[in-house]
């Protein structure tokens, strides 16, 4: 009975990321994305509609990112079985041999590749359903705990079968992910404390207003941001998501201390954005449009009150 359940476990390869050696012939097929759609939406709408008016209706929004999360980490471990492979595929490579052993093993990972990218893929568009479902339901943006929520392209690498090519299409789709095609525009905000939810409801369509006006401007516009789930940063990312505009978060490396603002400063402008959308926060944020305006990046001031141009309202009061 030991031995039995020890196989059981071993089969289930628990914390393992290899790619799955069997015989099983390797497929890209995905489901379908109607399907996908309104399977989650019938999951979602039957198991939310239990917690109103129960004792654990307070717990509905955590239990709701948890499933979102879900289809993350099974996308993630689905690409580290990508970067596995492709490791194999590199090395393959270097000790190429011209055999047609040595060919047929690289057709091989090539293939075991693709087939995990595709799951990644599919798992990372069921993710995506999801998280829109999450947004209908609290109105913020869905973001993991930690790391970034990257989306790759839909078009596989599967069209190509040489080595090399596989390699080269990997990093591509690996740099579109982490940064999207199009014009940064940088999004800057503390967290704010607020005398009612009439002035943070001002404050919301503010943000969302001039957003507008930006991307009015900016149509390729991609929104950067630091991701933070409690400050301003929430809301122009579920301003993004319902946009259906591009979003890059760059979180705090918290292994810097004090530096982590400064740092994360200095990569976002390192994308050299074409504006800086500012709204009230901390030193950090008061050094970032400083350095914004040394580099020329154009300054969207909306550090007022409930984010209005300080300019405005500094003339406003004058005017009794």
């Amino acid at each position: 009975m030991h031995t039995s359940l020890a196989v059981q476990l071993a089969q289930l390869e628990l914390g393992h990321l290899a790619i799955d050696r069997s015989e099983r012939p390797a497929t890209t097929g995905l489901p379908d994305s109607e399907a996908v759609e309104q399977t989650l939406a019938a999951i979602w709408s039957d198991l939310l509609a239990l917690f109103p008016d129960t004792a654990i209706e307070d717990d509905a929004e955590e239990i709701a990112w948890g499933l979102v999360n879900l289809f993350h980490r099974a996308a993630a471990k689905r690409g580290a079985q990508v970067d596995r492979a492709t490791d194999e595929i590199r090395c393959l490579l270097a000790s190429a041999d011209g055999s047609e052993v040595h060919s047929s093993e690289l057709e091989q990972q090539i293939a075991r590749a693709q087939a995990a990218e595709a799951a990644m893929i599919g798992l990372e568009a069921m993710r995506e359903a999801a998280a829109r479902l999450y947004l209908s339901e609290t109105g913020s943006s869905w973001r993991p705990a930690t790391g970034s929520r990257p989306s790759h392209s839909a078009t596989l690498t599967s069209a190509v079968v040489e080595g090399r090519d596989y390699l080269r299409a990997r990093s591509e789709s690996r740099r579109r992910a982490a940064i999207p095609e199009g014009t940064p525009v940088l999004f800057a905000g503390g967290r704010l404390s607020f005398a009612s939810a009439d002035d943070a409801k001002a404050l919301a369509d503010s943000i969302w207003q001039t957003l507008d006006k930006v991307r009015e401007h900016v149509a390729d516009m991609v929104l950067v941001h630091g991701g933070d789930s409690r400050g301003l940063d929430r809301i122009a990312a579920a301003w993004a998501e319902r946009r259906k505009v591009a979003q890059v978060a760059f979180g705090l490396d918290r292994r810097l201390g004090s530096r982590a603002g400064f740092r994360r400063n200095e990569q976002m402008l390192s994308l050299k954005p074409r504006c800086l959308v500012a709204y009230s926060g901390n030193g950090v944020l008061e050094r970032l449009v400083i350095q914004a305006k040394e580099k020329g990046v154009h300054v969207v001031d909306r550090r007022g009150p409930l984010g209005t141009n300080p300019k405005f309202a500094a003339r406003q009061v004058a005017r009794g």
